[in-house]
């Protein structure tokens, strides 16, 4: 096995995330505390967990704290601000 140190800049690196769920971070960007949910539909358990941990990630990045609810029924998940 061979071990080589190489410049990061070389490296390149993608955030698949990022552009995945773009309209759902801008969409979490206006929600206010206290006020409107946003409705996601989704497809599978994965990409519920996918959702949410994009979120949790957008929690720590811009410090707020945004909870989840789910109805499983319909297949829809809820993004909201609390007071």
């Amino acid at each position: 096995m061979e071990i080589k140190f190489v410049n990061r800049a070389q490296v390149k690196s993608t955030k698949r995330r990022a552009s995945k769920f773009k309209p759902l971070m801008e969409a979490l960007d206006k929600l206010k505390p206290g006020g409107d949910a946003v409705e996601v539909a989704y497809a599978s358990e994965k990409s519920v967990n996918s959702m949410r941990t994009a979120v949790y990630q957008y929690n720590q990045e811009n410090n707020v704290k945004i909870k989840s609810g789910k109805n499983a029924k319909e297949q829809k998940i809820y993004f909201f601000r609390e007071k």
